[in-house]
């Protein structure tokens, strides 16, 4: 049985996003046995939303409806890099270059679709 590619995996944000799950699932793994309800599974669910909001925005039907759901992987990457502070800051991460630049990656790439569509809407 063939599989149907769906139109948000031709998207590099969107694989760059998938990455940054896998990045952040990693890096969380050493997080305390306590935190395991706490910090550990809030910095995983808003780093599967990125990814997951960028598919459902893929599969609407207007410009708009993709824009809405890009701001809404925007703020759920912003929870991300926010968590990670936070877990530098208890001292339960440390640097991870490898989080760092696929936080950065899709902060630009993410940016640069919305402002893309945004032009694309503005001129119509």
């Amino acid at each position: 049985m063939r599989r149907e590619t769906r139109r948000h995996h031709d998207l590099e944000v969107w694989r760059d996003a998938i990455d940054l799950v896998a990045v952040v699932y990693r890096a969380s793994a050493s997080f305390p046995p306590d935190e395991r309800f706490g910090l550990t599974a809030q910095i995983r669910r808003a780093a599967v939303s990125v990814p997951s909001n960028i598919a459902e925005g893929s599969a609407r039907r207007s410009r708009a409806e993709l824009l809405h759901f890009l701001y809404v992987a925007r703020g759920s990457l912003s929870e991300v890099e926010t968590q990670v502070q936070i877990a530098r800051r208890l001292l339960m991460l440390g640097d991870d270059d490898d989080l760092d630049e696929a936080l950065d990656k899709v902060f630009a790439k993410l940016g640069g679709l919305i402002n893309s569509l945004k032009v694309k809407k503005d001129a119509s």
